[in-house]
């Protein structure tokens, strides 16, 4: 079963976000200026339709319309701050179920469990730093070339974290459907979807730089 956000899910969040808020005001690029009158909630929706997920990616980012405005960079940031914290509770997720893999009469669900775990991992440890690189990014004595600089650093995290996770579910390719295997592979998948978004979003304000 799909793991479900608790409620401490978005206090969280927002203390991720309001701790990374200045540097959305410390950011400046050759970016376009988005039209003042721009909805933010039109921006979210159009920046979301680039992804492979657009309903997943405007329901999770709509809420924080507020912090987001109409700031590529911002969204960019909370897309991977919504996904490092539902990557945390997969991890959570997938580390409770090792327990009852290794009392699988198959030990390729061990095995696969067990590995998925060390890899989902680093997954979540390369989106903690693409989100302290995010809450770094400056021009610095560069301008234009810095940020891109930086945002190239976050597009490769995140790309490794997507890698990780592909990693996780291949594991499973030749395990035979139980409840371990699904339990793991949904909220890997969900996470998945998260996580592609978050790099789209990632590499769109990449390519607006300087442009």
């Amino acid at each position: 079963m799909e793991f479900q956000l608790n409620s401490l899910t978005f206090p969280i969040l927002l203390f991720i976000l309001l701790l990374f808020a200045t540097a959305s005001a410390k950011t400046q690029t050759d970016t376009p200026s988005p039209s003042p009158t721009t909805n933010p909630f039109d921006f979210i929706r159009s920046s979301c339709n680039a992804t492979l997920y657009p309903d997943v990616c405007f329901t999770s980012l709509s809420r924080y319309a507020t912090y987001v405005r109409t700031d590529p960079a911002q969204l960019a940031r909370i897309a991977i701050g919504v996904t490092l914290v539902r990557a945390r509770h997969a991890l959570s997720a997938i580390s409770n179920v090792t327990r009852r893999a290794d009392y699988e009469p198959d030990h390729r669900v061990a095995s696969a469990v067990h590995d998925c775990v060390s890899v989902f991992r680093d997954a979540v440890d390369q989106m903690r730093g693409s989100l302290r690189q995010m809450g770094r990014l400056g021009p610095g004595s560069s301008g234009a070339d810095a940020v891109r600089f930086q945002l190239s650093n976050v597009q490769t995290w995140m790309s490794a974290a997507l890698t990780n996770e592909d990693t996780c579910t291949d594991g499973f390719a030749d395990v035979e459907d139980c409840p371990v295997k699904n339990e793991v592979c949904d909220n890997v998948g969900s996470v998945k979807e998260f996580t592609s978004n978050a790099l789209a979003l990632v590499n769109s304000f990449a390519s607006s730089v300087g442009s």
